[in-house]
C-alpha cells in the first residue's frame, strides 16, 4: 500500500546515501522524502517510540502515532498479568488480588432482556444521546438510591466511564490545558487529558486528605493555566472518597475561578458508610457527573455508561458523540434498562454486601500480617497498602510474592510517581474464600522471607 514502507537497517543507509548527492533524482527517493517529510532524520522518533526491532518499522505507524502516544504509559501490571499466567498454564495456583473487576456476572433480569432485544431485531442505532428509556432510568436511579433529581435531558449514555471521560476531555480540554487530579490515582485519567493536548497536573496526595483532593490543595496548585478538576469518588486505586461537605468546598473553589469540575463517580454505588452515598451531582447543574453500569452493575465488558452534564453543554456533546461513536451499543442500553428493576437491584445490593463483607475481613487481615493500611477504604473494592516495613521495591516486591505464593497484587507505579515504590493495591472483587486462601498463603511466607533476609 503505498506508504507503508518498511525500512531495513541497509535500505535506510544505501538511501541515506543518495539523498546527499544532488544528482540523484529517482522518483522513489522523491517520493520518500515527501511522505516522511524528510525521512532519515526522523529515525529517532523510532526509538521513541520503543518498538522491538530498531532495524525494520513501518514509518506510516511512526507518523500516525504522533507525540502523544509517547506521552502514554503502559500498563506495567500486565507484564506481571502475564508472568501469573504462564504460572497458571503451568501448572501453579494462582490467586488474583489485582483484577479491578467484579467476580460476579450480570444478573438473570439482564440477561433476559438481552435476550428479548436481540431476538426481537431492536438492534439498529440509536440516538447518540442514548435510549430515552434509558436516560430516564439514569435519572430515576439518581433520585431513588441518591436523593438527587435530575432531568433526564441532562444524561448522555456512552460507551463505558472511559468513553464519557473521553467525550468530557475532548469537549473541554484544549492544548496546554492543566486538569487538576490526585497521585496516586487511576492512570487512564491522566491519559484522557494527555490525548487532547492537555497536561494532567497530578497532586501528590497522603492519608491526611484520605488520598484524595481538598479545597485547599485545589487552591494552592491552580494556576492560569488550571481548567478544571477531576476527582474520583470512591477512588481507584485507593478505594477512599471524598466527604460530601469537603466536595463542596471543593466544587465552591473551582467555580469561583471559572473552571469545570468533573466527578467520577462509577463505584458510588458501592460505598460502605453508615449513611446512603451522597453524590456530587447534588451540588449542582454545573458540575459533570461520571456514572457506569461496569462496577456496581457488574457488566465490565457491555461498555455501557453516562455522562450527567450541564444543560447548556448537551448539544456540544451530543455532536461530539455523533461523530466519535454514532451511539453506545444499542443491545447493552435495552439490557440494562433491566438493572432498575427491583429483582435486578435485590442482586445488587446484596452483592454490595458481599463486597462489605469481603473488604471488612481483608483490611485487618492485612494489617495482621503487617502491611500498613494508613485510610480505611469506604468504597469500590481496593485496598492501598503500605509494603514499605518489608520492602523499599513495591514492584520487585510485588514480583516476590507472586513468585512465592502465586498471589497476584499491584504495584504502586501504575498509579502515579507519588511513592508508588511503598504501595500496592489490593482488590477484594474475589470471594473470601480466596482471600482467606491468599492471607494464608503471605501468613506461611513473610516470616520465611524475612528469616531469609536477617539471616
Amino acid at each position: 500500500e503505498p506508504g507503508d514502507l518498511v525500512i531495513d537497517d541497509a535500505r535506510l543507509h544505501r538511501t541515506a546515501a543518495r539523498a546527499v548527492d544532488p544528482q540523484y533524482d529517482a522518483g522513489g527517493l522523491a517520493v520518500l522524502k515527501g511522505r516522511l517529510q524528510g525521512g532519515i532524520d526522523r529515525l529517532g522518533r523510532h526509538l521513541a517510540f520503543g518498538f522491538d526491532h530498531p532495524d525494520e518499522f513501518h514509518y506510516r505507524r511512526v507518523l500516525a502515532a504522533g507525540d502523544r502516544v509517547a506521552a502514554i504509559e503502559p500498563f506495567h501490571v500486565m507484564e506481571l498479568v502475564k508472568r501469573a499466567e504462564a504460572m497458571r498454564a503451568a501448572g501453579r495456583s494462582i490467586i488474583h488480588l489485582s483484577i479491578g473487576e467484579p467476580d460476579f456476572t450480570a444478573p438473570p433480569p439482564v440477561l433476559d432482556a438481552l435476550e428479548r432485544a436481540a431476538r426481537s431485531g431492536a438492534t439498529g442505532y440509536t440516538s447518540a444521546l442514548g435510549l430515552d428509556s434509558l436516560r430516564e432510568a439514569i435519572a430515576g436511579h439518581y433520585a431513588k438510591d441518591f436523593g438527587v433529581s435530575i432531568d433526564p435531558g441532562r444524561v448522555l449514555v456512552t460507551a463505558g466511564a472511559s468513553g464519557a471521560l473521553m467525550l468530557a476531555c475532548a469537549a473541554l480540554v484544549n492544548p496546554g490545558d492543566q486538569v487538576l487530579m490526585t497521585d496516586p490515582g487511576y492512570p487512564c485519567n491522566r491519559h484522557f487529558v494527555t490525548t487532547f493536548g492537555g497536561v494532567a497536573r497530578t497532586v501528590s496526595v497522603g492519608p491526611d486528605t484520605r488520598f484524595q483532593l481538598d479545597a485547599q490543595l485545589v487552591q494552592k496548585h491552580w494556576s492560569p493555566a488550571v481548567k478544571g478538576v477531576l476527582l474520583a469518588s470512591p477512588s481507584n486505586p485507593t478505594g477512599t472518597s471524598v466527604p460530601f461537605e469537603e466536595m463542596a468546598r471543593i466544587v465552591d473553589t473551582v467555580r469561583e475561578r471559572g473552571g469545570f469540575t468533573i466527578v467520577d463517580e462509577i463505584y458510588l454505588g458501592l460505598s460502605y458508610g453508615s449513611t446512603s452515598p451522597r453524590s456530587a451531582l447534588a451540588l449542582g447543574e454545573d458540575l459533570i457527573g461520571i456514572g457506569s453500569f461496569s462496577k456496581f452493575f457488574n457488566m465490565t465488558g457491555w461498555r455501557l455508561g453516562w455522562l450527567v452534564l450541564p444543560p447548556a453543554w448537551i448539544p456540544a456533546f451530543e455532536k461530539l458523540a455523533q461523530n466519535l461513536t454514532i451511539c453506545p451499543s444499542t443491545l447493552a442500553q435495552r439490557a440494562a434498562l433491566a438493572c432498575f428493576g427491583d429483582d435486578a437491584m435485590a442482586v445488587y445490593r446484596g452483592r454490595r454486601d458481599e463486597f462489605r463483607a469481603r473488604r471488612d475481613m481483608i483490611v485487618p487481615a492485612m494489617r495482621a500480617l503487617g502491611f500498613g493500611v494508613p485510610v480505611e477504604p469506604d468504597g469500590a473494592f481496593y485496598v492501598w497498602l503500605d509494603c514499605s516495613a518489608f520492602s523499599d521495591d513495591s514492584d520487585a516486591f510485588a514480583i516476590q510474592i507472586l513468585e512465592a505464593t502465586g498471589v497476584v497484587l499491584v504495584p504502586g507505579k501504575d498509579f502515579g510517581v507519588h511513592e508508588p515504590h511503598r504501595h500496592l493495591r489490593l482488590s477484594y472483587a474475589t470471594s473470601l474464600e480466596k482471600l482467606r486462601e491468599a492471607v494464608e498463603r503471605l501468613r506461611v511466607w513473610l516470616p520465611q522471607r524475612n528469616a531469609r533476609a536477617n539471616a
